[in-house]
């Protein structure tokens, strides 16, 4: 395995004041980029809509809600590490509600070296779910040729008459033959047949 520098897409939720502004001097153009800054959950959820990103931090409460609907709708509907500074006296209530949905959260006063290993924390998750999702990518690809290589055998038993393996050897020898996959074989199968 590589070990390879990343660079990740940042949402960076927060009302402007002197510790967003310190949180955004931790997100350096080295590492992290873009940084989109919305000052408000509907600012956010405008550009979740137009681009995906790797992780996202929000600092509640935000001025059109708390923050805490709006990290467990990012975190329901893809891969995006998320981070949620609260004030310390909500922390306990929040972190109860939304660490069991995969949302990190932090109270607030914290020390900036806390938010790197947060921030380090939340890059290492999201390389996990990034190759998870590519094995899970791989196995739908690898479910749908069997679909397809399965109606081209049936097509195959229908219109031709062959047995079920006369129809899967057809198809495997054809693929080997003509140096194509058995995909594009079943694929020609079902265009001449049906």
């Amino acid at each position: 395995m590589e070990l390879a520098e990343h660079i990740y897409s940042v949402l960076f939720v927060s009302p402007a004041g002197k510790f967003a502004d310190s949180l955004l001097s931790l997100l350096s153009g080295d590492r992290f980029s873009p940084v989109v800054t919305p000052t408000d959950a509907a600012g956010a959820r405008r550009a979740l809509l137009e681009r995906s990103f790797d992780l996202a931090l929000i600092n509640a409460p935000l001025p059109d809600e708390f923050g805490t609907r709006l990290s467990l709708d990012i975190c329901d509907g893809s891969g995006t590490g998320v981070l949620l500074l609260v004030r310390s006296e909500h922390y306990p209530d929040v972190t109860a509600r939304v660490s069991p949905y995969g949302v990190l959260t932090l109270p607030r006063p914290t020390t900036a070296a806390t938010v790197s290993q947060s921030l380090a924390l939340l890059c290492g998750t999201r390389e996990r779910l990034r190759r998870m999702e590519q094995k899970t990518a791989s196995i739908e690809e690898k479910i749908e040729e069997i679909r397809l290589v399965n109606r081209a055998k049936w097509l195959l038993i229908e219109q031709l008459k062959m047995t079920e393996p006369d129809a899967h050897r057809y198809i495997e020898k054809t693929a080997m033959d003509r140096c194509v996959t058995r995909r594009a074989v079943a694929e020609g199968i079902i265009k001449t047949y049906q």
